[in-house]
């Protein structure tokens, strides 16, 4: 029988016998919150040009939006991770579904464009709880030899929000209101609270003081950087609030480093980066900054320059995103007989091909069937990414250290989708603009390679992996569940 200890006060203090659950239940139970929080990091932007006419929303207000999610998001996931491994990851999680139902319906009921904004805060908060604690909570809940199989339907599921994002926003802007964008939530997280609290087993990290300086410097820092970065393309990267931002974070993440090493029981363990396999946080900080960047950018194309609706230009990105959900699930299964070098490093080089032939192709009248085979590439790549990178996460951390290890990658993901679409839509805007569809195509190009450039950056690091026997080995060298 399966049983997780917990190291406290009292040592090898038994905490709760983990009861085995069907696979499907567990998924559900990881897999439901987890899917709402990755749909809203692309859902709103086909709903913004309504939600503008409806709350008399500025341009600014618009950004905000949308940043206020990633922002929050990004700035909480170390904390949450870290709150989970003192508190009990099940007790966070469900706090984290709870916030980001409630703060779905209020998004929803906003009549201000500042109210939009604080709630969409609290969405972000509640999503930070939700992302790096259903990987943790999953791995503890599967036997190991289903732990890769298990990590890839929950890829396929993140690459399921990803890719009903575009489809849903388009659905509601043309054919319902935009409230129901946020509405949608509410039932799913009414149903994830009771299920998650019924299937998952509650588990914890290594039993250490919480380190309230270090989360306050982490969550700090990442906010400034965060915030500099989303700002530098519209307020220009040497302005004085956005080189405050950079630099302040810079030294808040510095200052956090310093403790870290000095702390007796520090929130992140710098032994994590001290592991070969830890480089994949390089891989996944590249892949976003390319492939959302441009994705962001691409999203817009159909509307602008093809004059596509918000639901017609959401449908058309379907070769690209929906490809993930097949791929991702088939690539968890493989994993551990070819090991996540070879499928991540693939994975990049099929990406950055892909962006480089859609720079290549785009144009005012490209026809949409040319469009298609980079799309499909593009997606394969993305499959071929998601499940790896969390194998890889999880096999370079003991079980004690996985909640800290899949926080920090998926804040390492998060500030490169938020570098990503400030970096490029800076390009674009250096090259083009959205006065003409000749114009829009003029500084999508240059745009795009510099994506792929990004992403081929990522391919070479996937190359100094460690290869299938190496992650083999420290993976069964991590774990600390006895059976």
């Amino acid at each position: 029988m399966t049983e997780i200890l917990r190291t406290s006060a009292l040592p090898n203090k038994l905490v709760t016998a983990a009861r085995q659950r069907p696979l499907g239940l567990v998924l559900a139970a990881v897999g439901i919150p987890m899917f709402m929080a990755t749909l809203d990091n692309l859902v709103v932007t086909m709903a913004l040009p309504v939600i503008r006419t409806e709350l008399h929303a500025s341009l600014s207000d618009l950004q905000w939006f949308v940043n206020a999610y990633t922002l929050s998001f990004a700035s909480m996931l170390l904390t949450a991770a870290a709150l989970g491994d003192r508190l009990g990851r099940r007790r966070v999680f469900l706090f984290g579904i709870t916030l980001f139902t409630l703060g779905s319906a209020a998004c929803a009921l906003a009549t201000e464009p500042w109210m939009l904004i604080a709630a969409r805060a609290a969405q972000g908060f509640g999503g930070a709880a939700v992302m790096p604690l259903s990987l943790t909570l999953l791995s503890g809940a599967v036997p190991e030899k289903m732990r890769s199989a298990a990590i890839g339907i929950w890829g396929g599921i993140a690459g399921l929000g990803v890719a009903l994002g575009p489809v849903v926003g388009g659905a509601v802007v043309d054919g319902l209101n935009w409230q129901w964008i946020f509405w949608l939530n509410v039932p799913f997280g009414i149903v994830a609270v009771p299920l998650a609290a019924r299937v998952l087993n509650e588990s914890f990290g290594g039993a250490r003081k919480l380190d309230v300086l270090g989360l306050l410097l982490s969550a700090g820092g990442v906010l400034a950087v965060v915030w500099g970065v989303v700002h530098g393309a519209d307020d220009g990267w040497t302005s004085a609030k956005v080189l405050t931002g950079l630099l302040g974070g810079a030294i808040l993440l510095a200052a956090f480093v310093l403790w870290e090493r000095r702390a007796a029981d520090p929130m992140l363990p710098l032994r994590l980066f001290a592991r070969r396999g830890y480089a994949v946080n390089v891989v996944a900080f590249t892949f976003s900054v390319g492939v959302f960047g441009s994705i962001f950018l691409l999203a817009q194309y159909f509307q602008v320059v093809q004059g596509y609706s918000p639901l017609a230009s959401g449908v058309r990105t379907l070769p690209w995103t929906m490809a993930p959900m097949v791929v991702a699930p088939l690539a968890g299964l493989v994993v551990d007989r070819v090991g996540p070098r070879v499928l991540i490093g693939t994975g990049q080089v099929l990406l950055a091909i892909a962006l480089g032939w859609m720079a290549l192709v785009s144009g005012v009248d490209t026809a949409y069937a040319t469009m298609v085979p980079p799309f499909v590439l593009a997606g394969v790549g993305m499959g071929l990414t998601f499940a790896p990178i969390a194998t890889a996460v999880m096999a370079s951390a003991s079980a004690a250290d996985q909640g800290m290890a899949s926080g920090t990658n998926n804040t390492i993901r998060e500030v490169g989708v938020a570098m990503g679409v400030a970096v490029l839509a800076s390009i674009f805007a250096s090259h083009g603009s959205y006065v003409s569809p000749q114009h829009y195509v003029d500084g999508l190009i240059p745009a795009i390679a510099v994506g792929a450039v990004i992403v081929a950056v990522g391919a070479l690091v996937a190359v100094l992996l460690p290869g299938r026997r190496a992650v083999a080995e420290s993976g069964s060298g991590a774990t600390v569940l006895a059976h």
